[in-house]
């Protein structure tokens, strides 16, 4: 299974599925998705033309009920479970605490993949929230750029709650937060950490 890194909190995930989180001001020729995950109705997360470059009436799209998506697709909300084939998606909580750019009322969502045998956490935009102690998985994509979502210090307590084998820092570099942001989410991450260059892909590797 390979993770692309496309840019700020964009992903594809290449397994059984090709699943598409977020996808954000894309460039080049990218691969037809099988499912899209949009986590909530910011512009910069939601956005029309971005999924119609990579989706299809054949796509399956997971997305809150107040996203705007030129195709149709399954509302959900926190605690949702949703099987594709052989890939199950969870939703799980996102919401800021203390700033009020994701209210935990909007019920918009990160999200847990399990494709291929490895499990995903994309956090969404979200500060550290309890409901993190409960997540299990391999790899957690965790934003650190701050102001509208956690910055690399705190993205750090939450992989202490999260406990995941590996962390990879996203929403940076394009709206808000730096490279330098990623770097420093690394270099103190207390598990193994992979910063992503934009478009660069990884075989999956999890021990």
């Amino acid at each position: 299974m390979r993770i692309t890194f496309l840019k700020h909190a964009s992903f594809l995930l290449d397994g059984e599925l090709k699943i598409y989180i977020d996808p954000y001001n894309l460039v080049g020729n990218l691969p037809e998705a099988d499912m899209v995950l949009i986590t909530h109705s910011h512009f910069d997360h939601c956005s029309p033309d971005d999924v119609s470059k990579v989706g299809s009436q054949k796509t399956v799209i997971l997305a809150p009920p107040d996203c705007s998506i030129p195709f149709d697709f399954k509302s959900v909300e926190p605690g949702d479970v949703i099987r594709n084939n052989n890939i199950v998606v969870t939703t799980v909580p996102a919401y800021n605490i203390g700033k009020n750019f994701h209210p935990k009322d909007k019920n918009w969502v990160g999200y847990i993949i399990d494709i291929s045998g490895i499990r995903i956490y994309h956090a969404g935009d979200t500060d550290v929230i309890d409901e993190m102690a409960g997540i299990e998985t391999d790899i957690a994509l965790l934003p650190v750029g701050g102001t509208y979502t956690m910055d690399s210090a705190e993205a750090i307590e939450a992989v202490k709650k999260i406990n995941p084998k590996l962390a990879i820092p996203m929403h940076y570099g394009e709206v808000v937060g730096s490279t330098n942001d990623a770097i420093n989410f690394c270099r103190r991450c207390p598990v193994e950490c992979k910063v992503m260059k934009p478009y660069e892909s990884w075989e999956v590797d999890i021990k």
